[in-house]
């Protein structure tokens, strides 16, 4: 492990800063998915054997491969699948992800439905949104997603857990925060109108660079990769 110090070091540094947050707020911890697409099998290897419970992935064949990688080793952290998730690639991850993040479409919802129901599971579920609006994203636009969860929570085979969003890419995260209370906002108002399926509501907001503001606005789950897997001294 000695050589993979430096990810044992960033996993404190975020451990610390997310524990400040939520003693600041008076509230619970938000939820590290650590995000692996950038480490290597050996990193993600040394990266749960400190105890880490949450993975995620944005391609299904990476998210498979990376948890066969890590059953092998006798690890079996929950996986999340954070991408644009594609119709067709649906039925490979369903009983292997704990968590869909980025549902968006009509499509991907009736998809799923349809795989989950051969299963006969019930799959959880966060409803993307597209809180800056922007035309080369997916996810719902924000005055389309109470209509949108309302629809969704009619499914059978469809657990919907909360939201997620990715807010645009700017130069300095505080830029990010208005995308953020919007999504915040709308995520109440959703659990007080439609209601979600669990009694944790999930509001998945905030990455590498814009957690912090991300936990400010209300935040319960990070999603983090660059800056756990990072080797600023080059070793």
């Amino acid at each position: 492990m000695q050589e993979y110090q430096y990810i044992k070091d960033n996993l404190d540094a975020v451990r610390e800063d997310l524990e400040k947050l939520a003693a600041k707020q008076g509230r619970s911890v938000a939820t590290l998915v650590a995000v692996t697409k950038s480490a290597t099998d050996e990193e993600v290897l040394a990266f749960a054997s400190l105890g880490v419970t949450d993975m995620a992935e944005n391609r299904p064949q990476m998210l498979i491969q990376r948890q066969d990688l890590l059953a092998a080793s006798g690890f079996t952290p929950r996986m999340h699948e954070i991408g644009n998730l594609q119709t067709n690639k649906v039925k490979s991850i369903l009983q292997r992800t704990a968590l869909i993040h980025s549902v968006g479409t009509d499509t991907l919802v009736e998809e799923i439905e349809k795989q989950a129901a051969k299963l006969n599971i019930k799959v959880p579920v966060l409803i993307e949104v597209n809180s800056g609006c922007e035309e080369s994203k997916g996810g719902i636009y924000p005055v389309d997603a109470k209509a949108f969860a309302g629809w969704l929570k009619d499914f059978e085979h469809i657990s919907l857990q909360g939201l997620m969003t990715m807010a645009p890419v700017v130069s300095d995260p505080e830029e990010e925060r208005p995308y953020f209370t919007l999504t915040r906002r709308l995520f109440e108002e959703i659990g007080e109108k439609v209601g979600y399926d669990t009694q944790t509501p999930i509001l998945s907001m905030g990455m590498s660079d814009s957690y912090r503001v991300a936990v400010e606005e209300g935040s319960t789950l990070v999603r983090i990769g660059r800056r756990l897997f990072k080797n600023e001294k080059g070793e």
